[in-house]
């Protein structure tokens, strides 16, 4: 589906320099623009590619003055960054149609269970008994939806995601393949014998609003309550979430990463792939923690950046860093 400039300035509440009825049908990297597609320059860094790119529409912060002439229409905008996130998300709109209907011999569906109006249910899918699923949900084959399961709106859960019985998710969430939600916590009591006894689960998990779970991301259900992910939190592939977590709202997390048993991460926090973080401890709002981290201990100032195992603060870390650096060349 092609889209003109016009209707993008109108989205974003644009400038438009050129051509207005110029359209595209796909947007493509600076770096391989050409007619048809909408490209975005957030990063002076690749401003030589603005110069040649042949792309029909590029998007642009309005603070951005070029030094050549550009044969493209621009549309200016406050944040291009944040301008190509939210025009990805119209394009996607436009192209892709939601699967619709039923099949009842195709998948299992208990009879006290209740789907919602416009719902899709694809073949081989397991609902379980008073399980409620909302509206326009999209439930993909092969997807496992245990006893007592709540799924809000407009949700989508794709191919082979698992949901516990008890578990809640929120509307407008999305689950990629293989997610599991709501599988027993790691929780066993050493014996006098010197084995292990299983710590029964007997919690849910509890995902809110608009949040995105990554492919073969496991979230655990609580030993006892509720493991709970905040409304907004974006989780990355293979990222393992233990019982009794909290995720703040808005908080992100790349993949690899663990979180351990009762800990709490504040809202709007951005967690690095294949970082670890320790039972029990409380990470304040809006921490950072680069990539491969250990959090060892409670983070209490909001605001922080911080890396290494143990982590500590950024500028600190950079510091010692320099100084390990340098000792072994003497």
């Amino acid at each position: 589906m092609e889209v003109t400039a016009q209707v993008i300035a109108d989205h974003l509440g644009g400038e438009i320099i050129g051509d207005a009825n110029v359209k595209v049908s796909t947007v493509a990297k600076i770096e391989n623009g050409k007619p048809g597609t909408l490209c975005f320059l957030a990063n002076p860094k690749y401003e030589h590619y603005l110069y040649s790119c042949k792309a029909s529409i590029i998007l642009i912060n309005k603070t951005f003055e070029p030094k050549k002439e550009i044969s493209a229409t621009l549309v200016k905008v406050d944040n291009a960054y944040e301008g190509i996130a939210s025009l990805l998300d119209l394009f996607n709109s436009l192209k892709s149609s939601r699967k619709k209907g039923r099949f009842r011999n195709l998948h299992y569906e208990a009879l006290s269970a209740r789907i919602g109006k416009g719902t899709y249910v694809g073949s081989f899918a397991y609902i379980g008994k008073k399980t409620k699923i909302g509206k326009n949900c999209q439930i993909y084959p092969q997807v496992y939806i245990g006893d007592n399961v709540t799924i809000c709106d407009n949700t989508i859960l794709y191919q082979g995601v698992k949901v516990y019985n008890g578990c809640q998710i929120g509307s407008d969430c999305i689950l990629h393949a293989g997610a599991v939600i709501g599988s027993d916590g790691f929780g066993f009591a050493p014996t006098a014998e010197g084995v292990y006894k299983k710590i029964p689960q007997t919690g849910i998990v509890i995902i809110k609003d608009n949040c995105e779970i990554g492919a073969n991301t496991v979230v655990d259900r609580a030993t006892m309550g509720a493991t709970v992910v905040e409304s907004g939190v974006k989780l990355d592939n293979l990222v393992q979430i233990a019982h009794n977590v909290v995720i703040g709202a808005n908080t992100v997390i790349a993949s690899q990463a663990g979180v351990s048993g009762s800990s709490k991460l504040g809202m709007n926090c951005v967690v690095g792939g294949q970082a670890g973080i320790a039972g029990h401890i409380t990470i304040a709002d809006k921490t950072s923690i680069a990539g491969q981290s250990g959090i060892m201990g409670n983070i209490k100032e909001s605001g922080k950046v911080y890396m290494g195992s143990p982590a500590f603060e950024y500028r600190d870390y950079i510091k010692a860093y320099a100084i390990f650096k340098n000792s072994h060349k003497k």
